[in-house]
């Protein structure tokens, strides 16, 4: 079967459950607009397509999606851990990361046991792995990674110039109302999740063919007076009677 004809017969199959793009997306926990452009791309070789609807199919466990704090701390504490938890959770394999990393095999065995015993991975025969956190890990708010990491990482992050590197930064102010903000930040939300939509689909492919990005989204409100030296007037409380006049 040709992957045309294997993507049609998934169509027809979808359409006799009446299972819907948008309800395929809610199940999955995707985008409708990823599950029509899964289903739009007839590039996919079998085996690819294979691949991602495994992932997709993955992705509707019920694994956690948030660490816990010993778990956050563990990683906090132990960065060469961290750093292998980051390639398997984006689907490297031991043997890639040894290929890229200068790790020794027994050096990775123990930093893979030690995310076994963390129960943030199930250590496998052969060094294999299979990640036992959800696909839409987040790290916590408030979590050891962030204390410990956090503003290092940001300074580092935002201390080159994007444009050398192909990447694009903008910082836009304007005085907006409560009902805009709150548009922009839902719009916000949905671009974070279409990035780790796009990020899983491309996880079958081989590392060399994919890079880590990284993309920073925030908003809060912003004065001006930070970089203009101009001071708000103090406000007038206006009293009951006031409004009454």
């Amino acid at each position: 079967m040709s992957t045309e004809q294997l993507i049609d017969s998934l169509k027809r199959v979808l359409k006799s459950r009446h299972v819907t793009y948008a309800v395929l997306a809610q199940r999955i926990g995707m985008s409708e607009a990823s599950v029509k452009r899964l289903f739009s791309q007839r590039t996919f070789t079998l085996n690819r397509l294979e691949q991602v609807l495994a992932k997709l199919a993955r992705g509707a466990g019920d694994a956690p999606e948030e660490m816990t704090e010993p778990q956050e701390s563990a990683l906090a504490l132990e960065p060469r851990l961290m750093g292998v938890f980051y390639l398997l959770f984006n689907d490297w394999q031991p043997a890639q990361i040894l290929a890229r990393y200068e790790l020794t095999e027994a050096e990775l065995t123990k930093l893979l046991v030690k995310l076994d015993r963390l129960h943030l991975i199930e250590l496998l025969p052969a060094n294999k792995v299979k990640l036992k956190v959800g696909r839409h890990l987040r790290l916590r708010p408030s979590g050891a990674i962030r204390a410990k990491h956090g503003q290092r990482t940001m300074a580092d992050f935002l201390a080159v110039e994007f444009d050398r590197f192909g990447g694009n930064f903008r910082f836009e102010f304007r005085d907006v109302s409560p009902a805009s903000f709150a548009v922009v930040h839902r719009k916000l939300d949905r671009l974070a999740a279409e990035f780790n939509e796009l990020a899983e689909l491309d996880s079958t492919l081989p590392p060399d063919q994919r890079q880590s990005i990284g993309i920073v989204l925030g908003m809060r409100p912003w004065k001006i007076g930070q970089i203009t030296n101009l001071k708000e007037r103090p406000r007038m409380r206006t009293t009951h009677k006031d409004a009454g006049d």
